[in-house]
């Protein structure tokens, strides 16, 4: 009873605010165009190789991507835009054996492989300096993609000709982390890579335009993906 009395007479304690501290630089700002594109080729060619198990390799290989890039800087250190992406790869391979043992060989040969994919992709960005500086930053990208393709599998000759179809379609949803440098006002250098997808797939495959196949993969990652790496120039408009 006497506490209750007592308690309107206290002081109220001043309430503190709490600041981290931290600084937001206008590292993109609002209105800027963001273009850019990035390129890839590789090829290979192997005369006689051997890998592992497998010996007498014979054939050539190459691969060829494209990826455009348009997003808009809606407001300081946010964008949203879309890339597209068109990749094209093919293998000829005129011989391989694969060795397990001394009483286990097999061959493979005059195998064909040629496979068109096109993608695009919406993506929103955000973006932050690397303390006060304007010139390095990261970026953090949440990425949808929606794509397909087909691909062509010949193998065989003569009589034992053989060949497989294939169409197929997937759709991703993923977190793609990146490191920028500005080079001048207008242009930079981007890195990322993806740490975090979910991912859906489906194809159908027919041989011979009689055996008909299909095939559906769903899966999810959650660490860091060396093989998506990608590096592009990006121009700030």
């Amino acid at each position: 009873m006497v506490l209750a009395l007592l308690l309107p007479a206290l002081p109220a304690k001043a309430q503190v605010e709490f600041k981290r501290g931290l600084e937001q630089v206008s590292f993109v700002p609002k209105g800027q165009w963001i273009t850019g594109v990035s390129v890839s080729f590789s090829q290979s060619n192997q005369d006689n190789y051997q890998f592992f198990i497998v010996e007498d390799i014979s054939g050539d290989t190459y691969t060829f991507k494209v990826s455009p890039m348009l997003m808009f800087c809606f407001k300081d250190n946010l964008a949203a835009g879309g890339k597209f992406a068109y990749s094209r790869t093919r293998t000829r391979l005129d011989q391989a054996r694969f060795v397990i043992d001394s009483e286990s060989d097999y061959s493979l040969e005059n195998l064909y492989q040629i496979s068109h994919n096109y993608s695009v992709m919406g993506c929103f960005r955000t973006y932050f300096s690397l303390g006060k500086s304007r010139r390095f930053g990261f970026f953090n990208e949440v990425q949808l993609q929606v794509g397909g393709g087909q691909s062509k599998i010949i193998s065989g000759t003569g009589d034992d000709l053989t060949g497989t179809y294939e169409t197929n379609w997937d759709v991703n949803v993923g977190l793609a982390p990146g490191l920028i440098m500005f080079l001048n006002n207008y242009s930079a250098i981007e890195v990322n890579v993806g740490v975090l997808g979910f991912n859906y797939s489906h194809s159908t495959a027919k041989t011979d335009q009689i055996y008909e196949a299909q095939h559906s993969n769903k899966g999810a990652n959650f660490k860091i993906n060396l093989f998506s790496i990608t590096f592009g120039v990006a121009f700030y408009l």
